[in-house]
């Protein structure tokens, strides 16, 4: 199998997931199937999960690969397995094509969706109210001048391409020729974030991907986005009795619930020559945890409770 794509800290998650020949192993997030071609090499039997059915489509068979069209918070309906990993967020496959509508350099439909079902981008720019599309930006965006790009976008509707969005954007906040990074890069982050519910697959995808893994079975998360790292942190934080032990105001919670990961190593970072071979890797954050023999914990304790 062949990747046209680089997998970020491939060789660093191969570490993580130290593979032995035989082993079940699930990729979350199939993409170009960097990740899962590298894991067949490795002799694992490898159950692939995408929510994209292009991905799925484009998948090269494979005698130990199944291929599965969900998303990755289903991903426990393989298991019980030895590994998991999860690469987190748009794929570049999804970027690199202008009629999928991610990107805010190329015209195409205002689109965004992931698994190409669902409401659209522009469905929900073109009926949401102002205030709702302003705190989107600023929650997931980090985008100072929300507020200021929300009105701009209701102004302009109806919003029918990507280039309808970053003229907005750009009008809104002022875009200057050559600036090294275009202003409508946190508005499509949000608004892609939000359509695709990526925060909350990410919650639910953990929670599986503990249900999944035997005892000793290893995870292996790779984030590119502040957010979404930090909520692997404190899963694994959570999950691993490292919560602070309480105090007369804030109970003892982590104390009455046996760990169910234990943290392997700090966390990873590509290295200047990875980044310079691949700049994607720039942003990427890989932790990675060992599975205990407790029962997982309730789906519906949250990261956030």
């Amino acid at each position: 199998m062949t990747a046209p794509h680089i997998p970020v800290l491939l060789d660093e998650v191969l570490t993580a997931l130290a593979i032995q020949p035989g082993e079940r192993h699930v990729d979350g997030t199939y993409g170009a199937g960097g990740y899962t071609a590298a894991m067949l090499d490795q002799g694992a039997d490898v159950t692939a999960f995408d929510r994209d059915p292009d991905a799925i489509a484009a998948a090269t068979p494979h005698d130990r690969l199944t291929l599965v069209q969900d998303r990755f918070s289903q991903l426990d309906q393989a298991g019980p397995v030895d590994g998991v990993v999860l690469d987190i967020g748009v794929s570049s496959m999804q970027i690199d094509q202008p009629t999928r509508g991610f990107s805010f350099q190329s015209e195409g439909p205002l689109d965004m969706r992931m698994e190409q079902a669902g409401p659209s981008a522009a469905d929900f720019l073109n009926t949401a109210d102002e205030a709702e599309i302003a705190d989107i930006i600023y929650t997931l965006g980090d985008e100072k001048k929300s507020r200021r790009i929300a009105h701009a976008i209701v102004d302009a509707r109806p919003l029918k391409t990507t280039m309808d969005l970053s003229r907005a954007v750009r009008r809104a906040v002022g875009h200057k020729p050559g600036e090294k990074k275009d202003p409508a890069t946190r508005t499509f982050q949000a608004i892609r974030m939000h359509i695709n519910r990526e925060l909350g697959e990410l919650e639910d995808g953990l929670a599986a991907a503990e249900r999944a893994l035997k005892p000793g079975g290893r995870l292996a998360v790779v984030t590119f986005h502040s957010l979404e790292d930090r909520m692997v942190k404190l899963f694994l934080r959570r999950r691993s009795g490292g919560e602070p032990s309480g105090s007369r105001h804030l109970p003892a919670v982590a104390a009455v619930r046996a760990p169910s990961f234990e943290a392997v190593g700090k966390p990873v970072r590509a290295t200047d020559a990875e980044i310079d071979r691949n700049p994607r890797a720039r942003s990427a954050t890989l932790r990675s945890a060992r599975r205990t023999a407790a029962p997982a914990w309730s789906s519906h304790e949250s990261l956030t409770s």
